[in-house]
């Protein structure tokens, strides 16, 4: 585990500079994010995430950077299945341009949270579910580091990672059809809009940027309010795909996992604008995505037995993201 004072001084002083930024400055009043400025800010948030990887590599080596940029664009490749669904939810509940931004923004709050959550304790759970040290057909499996080391073996199955693999393999085969069914959803009958319903009455109106009112001596959700409960119940079930594909790069390092998760997140909010009006331009992307989750469930099955590198995880990942993106664009000039 490392864990640099340093390197997580600076980028809590980022996130929340730059969100401070965002809120207060930037868009205190709610308005229609245009591509220029959508452009702008998604070269911003990817800027900080290649900078802040230029210091993981000075302060940390390579192999830490490998590992951060890994898994920044496995969580950015993955993130864009979420636009899909974030732009079909805004279209269900008829979010007009200028109060998406503001639920986005405060979605990206409840997944700085709740990614920090599934993170850490998801490597504290990995620790705990190492099998002991056992021998089959004379390999010896779960050694420690140092007998590791002497033997040149790295046999260590984990339950945890064992099913986190093969869980994304199946997903990654699932997703190829899983589109057309979000398609034709109510999200008005989503886990997290009844679960509001439950809690608070909810208008049948947009109250501005308002996510409460209240009637008389009664509190009431507003539509605003209940599209970001969906956006928020909708990141958490999304997180089970993409929180699992980066333990496959580093099950053992917090900080790396969660810094590139947070940098990948945040530019998701700028990308959704820059990308809502051409995102079907892309439909062999889910070709891509789909092998990438394949990929790293695969790895994460083999890993007991046989190490893939960071470097080559990133490299077969921004391929396979390149030749699907290529694929859609070539398909489109044919016809």
């Amino acid at each position: 585990m490392s864990l640099n004072p340093w390197l997580l001084t600076i980028f809590i002083v980022v996130i929340i500079s730059m969100l401070l930024i965002d809120l207060g400055l930037v868009n205190k009043k709610a308005h229609q994010i245009t591509n220029k400025e959508a452009l702008r800010w998604t070269l911003i948030w990817v800027g900080l995430s290649m900078g802040f990887s230029a210091l993981i590599w000075l302060q940390m080596g390579f192999g830490k950077f490998a590992e951060y940029q890994s898994a920044y664009w496995i969580e950015e490749a993955l993130s864009i299945d979420n636009m899909f669904v974030f732009i079909l939810v805004f279209k269900f509940f008829k979010l007009e341009g200028k109060l998406q931004h503001r639920v986005l923004f405060f979605g990206i709050i409840g997944a700085l949270i709740f990614r920090g959550i599934f993170i850490f304790s998801g490597i504290g759970l990995i620790k705990l579910t190492y099998l002991p040290p056992f021998e089959i057909f004379g390999y010896q499996f779960n050694l420690d580091q140092e007998m590791h080391s002497v033997a040149g073996q790295f046999y260590r199955p984990n339950v945890i990672l064992t099913l986190f693999g093969a869980f994304l393999v199946y997903a990654g085969l699932k997703s190829l059809s899983s589109s057309a069914n979000e398609e034709q959803k109510d999200f008005n009958k989503s886990m997290g809009a009844r679960m509001l319903r439950k809690i608070f009455p909810v208008t049948n109106d947009y109250y501005n940027d308002q996510f409460f009112i209240r009637k008389g001596n009664k509190r009431f959700a507003t539509q605003l309010f209940l599209v970001l409960i969906v956006i928020e119940t909708t990141d958490l079930i999304f997180a089970i795909d993409s929180i699992p594909a980066i333990f496959a790069i580093a099950p053992d390092d917090p900080m790396i996992l969660y810094t590139s998760n947070i940098f990948a997140v945040l530019g998701l909010r700028s990308m959704y604008f820059l990308l809502a009006n051409s995102i079907h331009l892309f439909d062999k992307l889910k070709y891509g995505l789909a092998f990438v989750l394949s990929f790293i469930g695969l790895k994460m099955l083999i890993a007991p037995f046989y190490h893939v590198s960071a470097s080559v995880s990133l490299a077969i990942v921004i391929g396979a993201l390149s030749l699907s993106i290529f694929a859609s664009l070539l398909s489109r000039d044919k016809t």
